[in-house]
This record gives C-alpha cells, structure tokens and sequence, in this order.
C-alpha cells in the first residue's frame, strides 16, 4: 500500500540513545583487569606448576639415594659382622698361640730353676693369667728357700712368695716338707728369658771324636 503525505511535512528521524562514555571506560577497565588477572594466574599456575614439578623429581631422586643408603648401610653393617667374627677367630687363635709358646717357655724356665736346686721336686703347677700357683716337695726348708731365691733371680718370676711350708708326715723316718707358693710371670723378663730358656733346653750337638795322627 502507497502512503502518501498529504501535510507536506518532513518525518521526523527516530532518537538513537546515546551510551555514557563512562560506562564504556569502565567495562573496558573491567576487561583489562580480568585478563590482566587471567595472565597472572596463568604464570603462578605455570611457576607452582614448574616447581612441583621440580620438588616431586627432588622426592624421587632423594628416594632413591636413601634406597642406595640403606643397601649400602646393610653391605657396611654385614661387613663388620663379618670383621667382628674374624677378628674373634684371630683373637683365639692368637691366644692359643701365645698360651702354647708362653706354656713352653713357662715349663722349661720352671725346670731350668727346679734343677739348680738339690732335694726339691715339683709336685703341682697351675697358671691363671700371669699368676702362678706351685706346689711341691723339699727334702728341707733350706731348699725352699733356696728355690725361691733361683726364681727370683731367674727375671722370669715376680712376686715370688711362700704361702705354706710344713714338714710332711706321711713317711716315717724321712724329713720331707711340703711347701705352697705363688709367683707371677713378668712378661717383659719373659720375653728376655725364652731365647735363654730355648738355648739351655736345646742340647748341644756332638763333636767329632779327633782323629789321631797316623
């Protein structure tokens, strides 16, 4: 349908609403701030991120070092089990080596004494240690005490003391006396006195017989 306007009149343009430039600003600010916010939570996800990344191969690599720790602590600890257990054997092997070589030394020190005495025999002879308990038997008291003078002279003995000495009754008509004593090994006259004892216990080797001139 054709209008037509019969007053002559310009129509008038419809109002455009006009927006403040105010509220523009604002939700442009609005805008910028949330993606300024975007951002920085963006880099602090990506730092946290980053070093959680980092401490969880820190807990692994730690992890692993304590791993080989203890398996390392487990090999020291058997080894020094096994140290433990060699050094006892070497102990007691040394023990009876020194109580087998002290044992011959003592024995024949005890006898290279008992001969430069006359009318004396030894009857008992027990060691503990470096102590030493004798016991014996004496045709006199003079030969007891001659035999614990030989015994302190000897450098393997100190301490040399008489603990009993009675005149022994079991044979009638005969004087005998029964005698107690105890001594203690000086280890340092043992050491001097064993290349002695071993030379006087050593017999010497026989001469040739001389040959007579023809």
């Amino acid at each position: 349908m054709i209008r037509i306007n019969l007053l002559g009149q310009t129509r008038p343009k419809a109002a455009k609403s006009a927006v403040p430039v105010e509220a523009t600003m604002q939700v442009v600010m609005l805008l910028v701030a949330l993606a300024a916010a975007i951002i920085v939570l963006g880099i602090i996800y990506y730092q946290q991120s980053s070093e959680l990344t980092r401490t969880q191969a820190t807990i692994s690599q730690l992890k692993a070092e304590k791993a080989s720790l203890e398996q390392i602590k487990q090999d020291v600890d058997r080894f020094e089990s096994q140290k433990a257990t060699l050094q006892q054997r070497i102990d007691v092997i040394e023990t009876l080596q020194k109580n087998k070589t002290g044992g011959q030394d003592l024995l024949t020190m005890v006898a290279n004494t008992v001969v430069r005495v006359d009318e004396l025999w030894l009857t008992s002879l027990n060691r503990t240690g470096n102590s030493l308990d004798v016991q014996g038997e004496a045709g006199s008291i003079s030969a007891v005490a001659n035999f614990i003078t030989q015994m302190k002279r000897s450098g393997y003995f100190d301490n040399v003391e008489i603990k009993d000495a009675k005149e022994n009754d079991v044979k009638p008509g005969v004087e005998t006396y029964l005698f107690n004593m105890s001594a203690t090994i000086n280890p340092q006259g043992a050491a001097q006195a064993a290349p002695q004892a071993q030379t006087a216990s050593t017999p010497a080797p026989p001469t040739a017989p001389a040959k007579g001139r023809s």
